[in-house]
């Protein structure tokens, strides 16, 4: 590996990601949307990705297909060639109809050409979480291999992420915490992670300070809000994840309103 061997002292991520490519302004989790991010000057993106029924890793963040695809039901369920046919853009706007759920390595293949950052969230099928964080560690394996663009793997599924330690040790990990539950950190800890990444009202001077003394990185999301913003980055975030992409400079170290 690459630049893909990053550790907690070597830490290529920007402060701004744009979530799930740019937020809210264009239809989440596809290429578009990525496309409109950069527009705005974004350099690091975090996006979904998950299993088809034949193994094909793509980006979409339900389990079903309802909310932002004109198709019906599990995804995971359902073969790549029919994933690939739906309509993943008509839900946000006429502008988007047509636009499809792009694979991996499509999305791969954009990071790369342009340098950017990829926060990619492994979204597995419920019951499918250490098969799919197997799979999508062995596809970055083989889509980074010869890339010095960042990729960090995070997960909200320890499972997910022990697949993807187990397949591909050297890329790095972060673990996702919606809440502080029992025994987070030293999963964190016993995951080989880099960073975890919280709700960010979760986020404080105490957490903050805990992360960066076990030599973690730490990072929030879906941080819309200014004044969050600039309180998180006086704490000394590592990493701010919004889909206010409009709002918020990414050329900027500081939070500006």
């Amino acid at each position: 590996m690459n630049a893909a061997g990053m550790n907690a002292a070597d830490w290529p991520l920007p402060l701004w990601i744009a979530h799930r490519g740019a937020g809210k302004l264009a239809p989440e989790n596809t290429l578009a949307a990525f496309r409109l991010g950069a527009a705005h000057g974004y350099r690091a993106f975090e996006c979904d990705v998950k299993l088809s029924a034949d193994g094909v890793p793509f980006l979409l963040h339900d389990a079903e297909l309802e909310r932002t695809t004109n198709g019906q039901g599990v995804a995971g369920q359902q073969a790549w060639h029919d994933l690939s046919r739906l309509d993943a853009g008509a839900w946000h706007s006429r502008a988007y109809a047509g636009e499809a759920m792009p694979t991996l390595q499509a999305v791969a293949r954009y990071v790369q050409r342009n340098g950017f950052a990829l926060d990619l969230e492994i979204k597995p099928t419920p019951g499918t979480e250490h098969t799919t964080g197997v799979a999508v560690a062995q596809a970055c394996l083989a889509l980074w291999h010869e890339s010095s663009s960042p990729l960090l793997l995070t997960s909200f599924r320890p499972e997910a992420l022990l697949g993807a330690q187990q397949t591909a040790p050297s890329l790095p990990r972060a673990l996702l915490v919606d809440t502080l539950w029992p025994g987070w950190f030293e999963m964190a800890q016993t995951l080989g992670c880099v960073a975890v990444v919280t709700n960010y009202r979760l986020m404080d001077e105490t957490l903050i300070g805990r992360l960066h003394g076990a030599g973690l990185r730490a990072l929030c999301y879906t941080v819309n809000d200014p004044a969050e913003a600039r309180r998180l980055a006086a704490l000394g975030i590592d990493g701010l994840i919004t889909d206010a992409v409009d709002r918020f400079s990414a050329h900027e170290s500081t939070v500006l309103d």
